[in-house]
Parts: structure tokens; sequence; C-alpha cells
């Protein structure tokens, strides 16, 4: 069976340890890191939107849907992965960050593989040294598990992940790298 996929691109959060710049707006290599991520992403999935709780105009820009959570209080990455699940109109939405401009440009394609089967609800990225839940392909039949989840006062990724069959799917340095830019400085 053929899934339909949209992806979102996660720059919702409060970029405390960039002082509160928001992270997708600020350079790498001249360009703004959600311009490094789109154009990663462009070439998986045609169906793009971004998940943002602020600087709207600013994410418009790229001529993508933008939209924030729908929970208050930046409650980390779940809050926009429900909004997005609820949101799709699509089977599956894969889920990118904004601050990780160099991962795999076979993303979507391996994690796809990953839920092949009618049971496989969520796959995720790992590579040797850890996992890295927020580059995901989740099936928009988990959103009121998640909303139930959250409504619990949970918000770890990862838990809510394993609890509901997640498969972790291996990616090599060759294929890219999941180097995520978390300070002013790393941008350096």
């Amino acid at each position: 069976m053929e899934y339909t996929i949209s992806a979102v691109i996660l720059a919702g959060g409060k970029a405390r340890r960039m002082n509160g710049a928001d992270k997708g707006l600020q350079l790498l290599k001249n360009k703004p890191l959600i311009s490094h991520v789109i154009e990663r992403l462009q070439p998986q999935v045609i169906d793009i939107s971004i998940n943002a709780n602020r600087h709207h105009e600013e994410y418009a820009q790229w001529g993508f849907p933008v939209f924030s959570d729908e929970l208050p209080d930046f409650q980390g990455p779940l809050s926009g992965m429900l909004t997005s699940l609820e949101k799709a109109k699509t089977d599956f939405v894969l889920f990118v960050p904004c601050d990780s401009p160099y991962f795999p440009q076979n993303l979507l394609e391996k994690l796809k593989s990953a839920v092949k089967n009618d049971r496989t609800l969520i796959a995720y990225a790992k590579d040797k040294e850890r996992e890295h839940p927020t580059f995901c392909l989740m099936s928009v039949q988990l959103k009121e598990k998640l909303r139930a989840y959250l409504n619990d006062g949970e918000r770890r990724l990862l838990q809510f992940m394993n609890k509901n069959g997640a498969v972790a799917v291996q990616f090599d340095e060759q294929e890219g790298r999941f180097v995520n830019f978390n300070t002013l400085e790393d941008l350096q």
C-alpha cells in the first residue's frame, strides 16, 4: 500500500540556548537555517509546512503554510507534532527540526521503508551515536493517543514513540549528519 506523506519543519521552540533568538532564522553560511533544511527536504517531499510559534511573517517568505501549536506555552516538539497531525490531509507526516541542516537526503525513503506494514505507525532516525526522534515519520492515526499523552502532562518524545511501537532506523555518516545548532556560537 502506498501512503500519502506531508512534511513539517519544527521551528516552534523557545530557543533558550540561543538567547531567545529564533533558531530557524539564524544564519549559517549567510543563509537562515530553515533555508538549508528546506533545500534538503524539497527533493524528498512536495507538501511542506512550517510549525512556528512566532515570526510567522518571516517564515512565510519561503512560500509554505506556517502554523502555531494549538496548545499554549511552548510545550515542546510533541505539541507541534500534535497540531501537525491534526492539520494533515495525508496518512503520515515527516517531521524534521529547523536546526539540523545536514540530515540525510534519503531520510524519507528509509523511514518510509520502516512503516511499510500497517502495524508500524512511527519510524525515527538514529545513528551510531544516538537516537534522533525529532526526525520521524508518524501516522496521523496517532493524533488521539498523542493528545491524551500530552493531556496527562507527559512531554517525552521517545517515551511516546516507544509506547506506540516505534521503529528506529539506522543511518550512517555517509548518508548525512544529524548535527544540530543549539547556540549562536555553534553557527560561527
